[in-house]
């Protein structure tokens, strides 16, 4: 199976020590990305561990693609115990960062312990340096690149930056690349945040060997680069009307379904404001969204369909540019859009505000420096909800997605079982559903494809291949670029299912929190189902015989 190669760096801010480990064993097993950090995290983070302690510790992980040319690889995958959630969580960015990673010849970095100062943390194929950087303390994300290209000649396709809300342990603070790219949902950027890690770069002239099977990318690529997508125009921004006039747009904090300024914030909206192609590393795709207000004197990437939602049609503002702006401020500021997004519109929805973009963003400012009303909101919906006076619209304390589970029954049975909760990307039901694939009525029968759905994208994730992929690359494609059959790749997500759901579990996690703030057909029944399906006990817990010991090496002594 093909997999990624290159040592484990660890890197323990606090006592400033780097080591580099064998983990060839490892990866032959997993792959690489979310699975081998997944395996990692599982087998070092101990269970009880405080997600802002120095315990804790956080993972960047690449595939083997990422040592190839091929359209829809220029991404990777972070992983660790998550404030949001309180288990493991998994997050994936695109960018420019992946091959400059790979170029400093490890396959997973990991961060450990807490710093007493601000860091900058310089990976090279000859060592790591660290850098105290007081003057970076509360800098957003921009001018951390604008830093390190100007001091080191490193540009933002080099870095990992977190934003003031990182520093400020917002909860559901992301990590940044390439100042607009987020490793978005979870709050790893507050884990960083809580290690005092600015920034970490990546360079060098080292890149692990790994032979992709040219034949099978070089046909991807040509496909990505050739086919007549409306993605490439819109992003994920394409499908806001259909979605909006088919399915359901939560609008005014989940309490509509359907926004009638969709079409004012939806694909076409934003691609009159597009100005030229935007794409990562590697890519022919393109479907990146650089867009631009002159006469507001705004310019960003994006939004992207999440981002019209949270900040659009569940806040009731109408307007494409407020969302454009909200946009680019949680970029600077480092946090997730989705939510971020959600928890501004559980305000506005307690202060009777729908519609105010510019309470929106002072708010949003508020959050990323724990000011005022911030402060509370910094903890998200689940923790502030009752304080607000509004419904606790998340599950296992994460925000929803824009996709609504209360129209795609077996969305909805996904978010109840997954193991961060309300993310979209998770097993992306949601793709099925409104395609026709399965009718979105009910949940009886899909815990089987959700089971499916899952572990294929923990695979996928673990490639690391982009999501957008799909239309590109099916079952004959993975096996010929990973040079394994389907059902092997398979079960290597299976296995990523399982750590982080038995870690969960360890955390205090069962059946309890398999569950949803509205009702769906059949859902106990379902969720009885799934549970079965994937071996778990009735409670929703993994027998520990089912977590063999795999070939990672012990921690180091913290």
């Amino acid at each position: 199976m093909l997999h990624a190669r290159g040592p484990l760096l660890t890197v323990d801010v606090g006592e400033r020590t780097a080591e580099r480990v064998d983990i060839s064993d490892l990866l032959a097993e997993t792959v690489g990305g979310r699975a081998t950090a997944t395996h990692l995290a599982h087998d070092r983070i101990p269970f009880d561990a405080d997600p802002f302690g120095p315990e804790n510790r956080a993972y960047v992980s690449t595939g083997p693609l990422q040592l190839s040319q091929m359209s829809f690889t220029g991404r990777m995958n972070m992983t660790a115990l998550s404030p949001l959630t309180d288990g493991l969580a998994s997050t994936n960015a695109g960018g420019y960062m992946s091959r400059n990673f790979a170029d400093a010849g490890i396959s997973v970095l990991e961060l450990a312990g807490a710093s007493d100062e601000l860091l900058a943390v310089h990976v090279t194929d000859d060592g790591v340096e660290f850098e105290e950087i007081p003057d970076l303390e509360g800098a957003e994300v921009s001018a951390v690149s604008d830093y390190m290209e100007a001091e080191h000649g490193l540009g933002p396709e080099h870095c990992l930056a977190i934003g003031p809300a990182g520093e400020n342990q917002v909860r559901f603070a992301s990590v940044m690349t390439f100042d607009s790219r987020a490793f978005g949902r979870g709050g790893l950027g507050a884990v960083l945040g809580s290690k005092n890690v600015k920034c970490v770069t990546f360079e060098g002239d080292a890149p692990p060997q790994v032979e992709v099977p040219a034949e099978a990318a070089s046909e991807i690529h040509r496909e990505a680069a050739t086919a007549d997508d409306i993605m490439k125009r819109q992003g994920t921004t394409s499908g806001t009307e259909f979605i909006n006039d088919n399915f359901s747009l939560p609008t005014r904090y989940f309490s509509e379904m359907h926004f009638e300024h969709a079409a004012d914030i939806g694909g076409n909206a934003v691609e009159e404001k597009k100005y030229k192609k935007g794409s990562c590393s590697a890519c022919a795709f393109a479907c990146k969204l650089p867009t631009r207000d002159e006469a507001e004197g705004v310019e960003t990437e994006g939004p992207e369909f999440e981002t019209v939602y949270s900040f659009g049609s569940n806040q009731g503002v109408g307007d494409i540019v407020d969302v454009m702006k909200a946009n680019e401020l949680c970029d600077e500021l480092g946090m997730d859009t989705i939510s971020a997004g959600v928890t501004v519109s559980a305000y506005l929805a307690s202060e009777d505000e729908f519609g105010n973009a510019e309470l929106a963003r002072e708010v949003t400012e508020k959050i990323a420096h724990r000011e005022g009303v911030g402060d509370l909101l910094a903890e998200g919906v689940h923790r502030a909800h009752d304080e607000l006076g509004v419904e606790d619209m998340t599950v296992k304390g994460m925000e929803f997605a824009a996709h609504d589970g209360r129209v795609l029954h077996g969305l909805g049975l996904q978010y109840a079982v997954a193991n961060r909760g309300a993310d979209h990307m998770f097993a992306t039901m949601q793709s099925i559903e409104y395609r026709g694939g399965l009718d979105p009525e009910g949940t009886e029968g899909k815990a089987e494809t959700v089971v499916e759905q899952e572990n294929f994208c923990a695979f996928r994730d673990s490639g690391v291949v982009c999501a957008f992929s799909g239309s590109y690359i099916d079952e004959e494609g993975f096996e010929a670029l990973f040079d394994a059959d389907y059902e092997e790749l398979l079960e290597v997500g299976a296995s990523v299912i399982e750590r982080e759901r038995h870690f969960n579990n360890k955390r205090g996690r069962d059946a309890d929190d398999d569950r949803l703030p509205y009702d769906i057909p059949d859902l106990e029944s379902s969720v009885r189902e799934y549970y079965e399906l994937r071996g778990y006990n009735d409670d929703g817990t993994v027998p520990d015989d089912r977590v063999t010991s795999t070939s990672t090496p012990a921690p180091a002594d913290d």
